[in-house]
């Protein structure tokens, strides 16, 4: 990008991101009128060909009857390939004519953090990013702005006040909490019943003590709360997933932990005598030397650990995305859509730092990216075997470090899980149905998204191209063909997303975040030489 080439735009920015965290992140305005049409009290999607989030086949064309926020029929419409004209219904106050497009549940993204201060992202920004790539429904784990914040938000998503996906409040433990650190089990137990009257859905959990973990856990399933963790290298010698999963755990969030329990010639990462878990660079280097050191793929330490956490029916959320920079950081850093819908705060906070979390590029190395391909390589395996033997490996993606942008990064993750060995349509089955049943099934909740079904809620994402054939037609910035006159075009992008049966066209919501960006931009113009 050409917006920061010069020392005084970077302190500039830095200036503005620290003036964002020092006030909190900018929660979305108000729903503008005409933002978003709907919901209708009878909405018809005429023609479309459907991928209905269980693993079954496209089919189509059928059309969609909508009632307010929900499906009402799904009915054949014709057969494929007979192109004929077809009247739109008169008792409908809506009609999308959908013929030859596709229509998906809305995407869940498990893990969702809505912006940050230290990025200086405002939600609109964030959640206008997410809609325009059909994620419809996110978990933001750890609830980073603040549990009233994300509570708020929750609510008037809810209720449509603001243009944003549902939300799914997970807190970490203490947050908000005006007694403090949690030190005891009984603390932990008394924290999630405040947590639970508070009306959070569950929690996100790190490096605790063992007692205190299980604490938390036990609590948390007795109330109904969900849970997911990232055992970091800080506890996970006392505390891997399978020992986690033991206990109640949900959900794992990347992979840490799971290698270490793969153990079978050692009982800790084998950590330079220099190491320094603080220094991110250390941190993140060696953790692309890890999955080498569990044991092997069919081994009797691989197949017990895998058996058990089948049995569990623990949930793996990989997010492969945010870590792939590590393997090819110039990919990560040239993607095409950083020119205009990366903020130039976020941009900043990409650049190598040793204060800022992710930036850790302080000399990475042909080495460095040479481990972490290896690293993919056995993580997927992994990854892979686990759902075909019945195991659920959902989405997310972690979006907001590591130069990764909301939204366009969810969609390199159903790419990654494809490169992993998954069909699409057990990417787009892991990208709906199975974050849906994650995050319903702690509490009970009847699984009403995540699923194209009658009298499910009408979260879908239409799209013009085929995403069966290229999932890179999800992305906002589509991808590139010939036409047939052997002309170069851009295909792709989604074309509208439903949520509680609003209907938002994702170009314009693209164009919103576009013009966002542009003006952070002309607001620190004038720091740079000559206004370039």
């Amino acid at each position: 990008m050409t917006i920061l080439r010069t020392a005084s735009l970077a302190l500039l920015l830095t200036a503005t991101a620290a003036a964002v965290h020092a006030q909190g992140v900018a929660e979305a305005p108000d729903r503008p009128a005409g933002e978003g049409g709907g919901p209708y009290n009878r909405l018809v999607i005429m023609g479309a060909n459907i991928i209905d989030g269980t693993g079954a086949p496209m089919r189509g064309p059928v059309d969609i009857v909508i009632e307010g926020n929900r499906i009402r029929e799904i009915r054949g419409a014709g057969a494929p390939g007979v192109n004929r004209q077809r009247i739109p219904p008169t008792d409908a106050d809506h009609v999308i004519d959908a013929q030859g497009m596709y229509v998906l549940p809305g995407f869940v993204d498990l893990h969702g953090h809505t912006g940050g201060g230290q990025q200086g992202t405002p939600a609109e920004y964030v959640y206008k990013l997410w809609l325009a790539h059909g994620i419809t429904t996110i978990r933001d784990p750890g609830s980073g702005n603040g549990v009233d914040w994300t509570l708020r938000s929750r609510e008037r998503s809810a209720k449509n006040e603001i243009t944003a996906p549902r939300v799914f409040v997970y807190v970490r433990p203490g947050s908000g909490w005006s007694r403090g650190a949690i030190d005891t089990p009984e603390q932990a137990r008394a924290y999630v019943r405040w947590a639970k009257q508070r009306g959070v859905d569950g929690f996100k959990l790190g490096s605790h003590d063992p007692e205190i973990m299980a604490a938390l856990l036990d609590e948390a399933k007795k109330n109904g709360l969900g849970t997911q963790a990232h055992l970091a290298q800080t506890g996970v010698a006392r505390m891997n997933v399978l020992d986690a999963a033991r206990l109640g755990l949900g959900s794992m969030e990347h992979w840490y932990g799971l290698p270490e329990a793969l153990f079978a010639d050692r009982t800790i990462q084998d950590y330079p005598s220099d190491y320094n878990y603080s220094d991110e660079y250390h941190r993140f280097a060696h953790a692309g030397r890890l999955w080498k050191q569990a044991a092997q793929q069919g081994s009797e330490r691989w197949n017990a650990v895998m058996d058990e956490l089948l049995d569990l029916r623990f949930v793996l959320d990989p997010t492969l995305t945010i870590y792939e920079a590590n393997r090819d950081v110039m990919r990560a850093r040239n993607a095409e859509w950083h020119e205009q819908y990366t903020l130039p705060s976020l941009w900043e906070f990409f650049q190598p730092s040793r204060t800022a979390h992710g930036s850790y590029w302080f000399d990475w190395t042909t080495q460095d990216e040479i481990e972490w391909k290896n690293n993919f390589r056995i993580w997927m395996q992994f990854l892979n075997e686990y759902k075909n033997r019945g195991g659920r490996v959902c989405t997310g993606s972690d979006s907001g470090f590591i130069y990764k942008v909301y939204g366009f990064d969810y969609i390199r993750e159903l790419e990654l899980l494809q490169e992993a060995g998954f069909h699409p349509l057990e990417v787009v089955r892991a990208a709906t149905l199975c974050g849906a049943e994650a995050l319903t099934e702690p509490s009970g909740a009847a699984l009403d998204f995540g699923i194209l079904r009658p009298g499910g809620l009408a979260d879908l994402v239409i799209v013009p191209e085929n995403p069966l054939h290229n999932l890179k037609v999800l992305y906002g910035t589509g991808t590139v063909r010939l036409d047939e006159d052997g002309e170069v075009v851009r295909v792709g992008g989604v074309k509208y997303t439903i949520k509680d049966g609003i209907v938002y066209d994702a170009q314009r919501l693209l164009e919103d975040v576009s013009r966002i960006v542009e003006d952070a931009k002309r607001r620190v113009a004038p720091a740079t030489d000559g206004g370039e």
